[in-house]
């Protein structure tokens, strides 16, 4: 298996970095929007605010990526990290998905 990190690609000037960086990007975000995606669908099967935040969910994730991080070569402390602020965001969406549908709104696809 190759190890995420191991496919880095040596750059020698701030373009190239750049180039890379954009690359995933490009892959990263129709990612995230899907996976965006799902909250709204979470919010439509919950259909409660006190159940949109499930901290034993949280920690679950967590431990599942920063495990996954370390397998890849990468820093699981980062990883944890970004997941947080991700899931802090998605959570905060989550809310305004779920007090929109209950006002009577559509669900997002």
């Amino acid at each position: 298996m190759t190890r995420a990190i191991d496919k880095v690609e040596d750059c020698n000037t701030m373009a190239d970095v750049r180039r890379n960086v954009n690359a995933l990007d490009d892959i990263l975000v129709p990612l995230l929007v899907e996976r965006g995606g799902y909250m709204t669908q979470a919010a439509k099967v919950k259909n409660n605010p006190e159940l949109v935040r499930d901290e034993d969910r949280i920690e679950t994730i967590v431990s599942r990526v920063r495990e996954r991080a370390a397998l890849e070569g990468g820093q699981p402390d980062v990883i944890e990290a970004i997941y947080r602020a991700m899931m802090e965001a998605y959570i905060a969406y989550e809310h305004r998905e779920l007090a929109r549908l209950q006002a009577g709104g559509t669900p997002r696809e």
